[in-house]
């Protein structure tokens, strides 16, 4: 990646930064290598509100996410800047709004400030570049649950699976898609 990298990691690029995450943090806990400790705790916090733990799988924070974007992060410094960049706006926004850091804000001042940046459609104006650092932020994150173990099983990958004979679609799934 290039000095104005995005936060969309390939897939090699995710599986590799996947792996060396998992194996760091399997030693014995993670220290991160790029975040400052604040970042780190902003980033273990925001994580959860885009993927939480629910009836059918753990958080974001559960399936190694902060650490797979910490190493990606070590791994492509091109997309640093506008990473940490947003998470100071954030912090920026919500010290201007609340008068406290994105973690030091209620759980109610946390999601008033997401709605406000979550919604491209309803998003005001003058957080345009916050929906667009949010919706970057979403991506990585989904990007490092769906490599993780936790995402895995979430979405039920069983790889290929070898099938005798091909029947066509299910019934059942043609009719819930209006076939």
């Amino acid at each position: 990646m290039s000095a104005g990298a995005t936060l969309r990691p390939t897939t090699a690029q995710a599986a590799d930064a996947m792996r060396l995450a998992t194996a760091r943090r399997a030693k014995g806990g993670y220290a991160p290598k790029v975040y400052t400790p604040h970042e780190w705790e902003t980033v273990r916090t925001l994580v959860d509100y885009v993927i939480p733990r629910d009836e059918r799988s753990g958080s974001a924070t559960d399936a190694g996410a902060p650490e797979f974007m910490d190493t990606m992060l070590d791994l492509e410094p091109g997309m640093r800047t506008a990473h940490r960049g947003g998470l100071a706006w954030l912090d920026h926004e919500c010290r201007e709004r609340f008068g406290n850091t994105f973690v030091a804000c209620t759980d109610a001042e946390r999601r008033t400030m997401l709605d406000d940046i979550a919604w491209p459609d309803r998003a005001p104006e003058a957080y345009s570049h916050g929906v667009q650092w949010f919706n970057a932020f979403r991506d990585f994150t989904a990007t490092g649950f769906w490599t993780s173990e936790i995402g895995v099983a979430d979405i039920g990958y069983q790889g290929n699976v070898p099938r005798p004979s091909w029947d066509g679609c299910p019934a059942d799934n043609l009719r819930r898609l209006g076939f």
